[in-house]
């Protein structure tokens, strides 16, 4: 099999996205963990189950919104519970399956944290693009995730994060 390296304009684009998006990880974490306590991954949660019907969703679906793995979820959701910030309760229709729903607490902490989320992100990156950029940076970042999706959902490994195993000791 001949290795397809990258041209050296496709290495330099690249580097530049993970440059970008370690940077803008890194920044939108410093700042949640500064104002809240809580890392990007636990507000992300937050604000999966606030746009939910009843602030609740299955684990396994909040897994995939949130786009890691069961086993990350599972810690991270222990951790937001032990805060007061989720709770987690049976799914009626299938009694193995879980719900994590936002509490009082978690809606609260969510609304404070909020708006120094956005401004975070807007002075971060959007205010660095313009309206054309936005366009593209959906229309490229959709695509990609997309494609991703659709490759995983014809094959039979199911690898993407929210399907993965935990890997056996």
């Amino acid at each position: 099999m001949t290795t397809r390296w990258l041209t050296p304009e496709e290495q330099r684009a690249w580097r530049a996205y993970i440059a970008g998006s370690l940077l803008l990880e890194d920044t939108i974490d410093r700042n949640l963990q500064q104002d809240t306590g809580m890392p990007h991954l636990y507000y992300s949660i937050l604000a999966n189950l606030s746009e939910a019907p009843e602030g609740g969703l299955r684990m396994t679906e909040l897994a995939e919104q949130s786009k890691i793995t069961r086993s990350r979820l599972t810690y991270a959701v222990g951790r937001l519970e032990k805060d007061g910030l989720v709770r987690r309760e049976g799914c009626p229709s299938d009694k193995r399956g879980s719900i994590a729903v936002l509490t009082e607490q978690g809606m609260a902490v969510l609304e404070r944290a909020a708006p120094g989320h956005v401004a975070t992100v807007r002075a971060a990156l959007f205010d660095r693009l313009t309206p054309e950029q936005v366009r593209q940076l959906e229309e490229i970042f959709g695509g990609i995730a997309d494609a991703l999706q659709a490759d995983d959902a014809r094959s039979a490994q199911d690898d993407v994060p929210w399907r993965r195993r935990s890997p056996k000791p």
